[in-house]
C-alpha cells in the first residue's frame, strides 16, 4: 500500500481523544517548576483545539485531570486547577465565537469551587453551539465510570425497570459519561508512554492508537496532522478481514 503524506480532508476522524502527557518532564528538562509545564501545556491545548475545529473535527476529547492525579503534591494539584480556570476564562469567548461546545466528562463537581463555577459557566455559555464538541475529562477515571454505570444498572434491575437478560451495550453506554458521544476513532498519547492510563477503556475497544515521543507542550498542529495521516493510512477491520 502506498502511504499518503498529506491529509485527506474528506476522511478526517470524527472523534480524536488525546492523553496530554509530558508537562512535568518538559518543565524538568528546562529546570523549571512542574506548573510551568502545565502552563505551557495549556498553550499547546489552545492551538490543538483551534486546529481541530478548523479541520472539521466533530469531537475532541482531552484527558486533563484523572482520578489518580489527586495523588500528586497538593500545590501542583491546586496550581493545575488555577491554570484551568485561567484558560477557560481567557478562551471561553473565542470558543463560543467559533461555535465550539464545551462538555465535561468525569465528576467535575468535586473540583475546587472556583473551577466548578467557571466550568459551569462554560457549559451554559456554549450549550446551544453546534460546532465541534470539546470534551474535557476532569476527575475522570474509566474504571470509576464503568463501576458507576454498573451500580446504576444494578439499581434499575433491583427496581425491576431493566431486565439483565436483555441488557445491551447501548443500554450500558446510556449510563456512561460519554452518552451520545461516538467512540474515539483515534487516541493520541504524547511523551513516549504507551498505555491508556485508565482513559476511555470501554470506548477505545476499536480505536486506533498513536504514540509519539513529543512532550505535550511541544505538540503542534503539524504533529496532529502527522497523527491523522498515520490514521488515514491504516485499515480499520473491527475484527474482520
Amino acid at each position: 500500500m502506498i502511504k499518503s503524506k498529506s491529509i485527506d480532508y474528506n476522511q478526517i476522524p470524527e472523534h480524536i481523544a488525546i492523553v496530554m502527557d509530558g508537562n512535568g518532564r518538559w518543565a524538568q528538562s528546562r529546570g523549571l517548576p512542574r506548573l510551568a509545564g502545565h502552563n505551557a501545556g495549556m498553550k499547546s491545548l489552545k492551538k490543538i483545539v483551534e486546529a481541530s475545529s478548523e479541520m472539521g473535527l466533530k469531537y475532541l476529547t482531552v484527558y486533563a485531570f484523572s482520578t489518580e492525579n489527586w495523588k500528586r503534591p497538593a500545590d501542583e494539584v491546586s496550581g493545575i486547577f488555577k491554570i484551568l480556570v485561567f484558560y477557560i476564562e481567557k478562551e471561553l469567548k473565542e470558543l463560543h465565537a467559533n461555535n465550539v461546545k464545551v462538555n465535561i466528562i468525569g465528576d467535575f463537581k468535586k473540583l475546587p469551587k472556583e473551577a466548578v463555577d467557571q466550568l459551569a459557566r462554560s457549559l451554559e455559555t456554549t450549550r446551544e453551539n453546534t460546532g465541534m464538541v470539546f470534551n474535557i475529562a476532569l476527575n475522570y477515571g474509566s474504571r470509576d465510570e464503568i463501576i458507576s454505570a454498573v451500580r446504576a444498572l444494578a439499581q434499575k434491575s433491583k427496581e425491576g425497570t431493566i431486565d439483565p437478560e436483555t441488557l445491551s451495550e447501548i443500554d450500558f453506554e446510556n449510563y456512561m459519561y460519554t452518552k451520545d458521544i461516538p467512540d474515539p476513532d483515534l487516541i493520541i498519547r504524547t511523551s513516549g508512554e504507551m498505555r491508556l492510563s485508565n482513559f476511555l477503556l470501554w470506548q477505545s475497544a476499536y480505536s486506533e492508537l498513536y504514540f509519539t515521543d513529543i512532550l505535550w507542550p511541544d505538540f503542534k498542529k503539524s504533529d496532529l496532522e502527522k497523527a491523522i495521516i498515520e490514521y488515514q493510512n491504516r485499515k480499520r477491520r473491527y475484527g474482520g478481514v
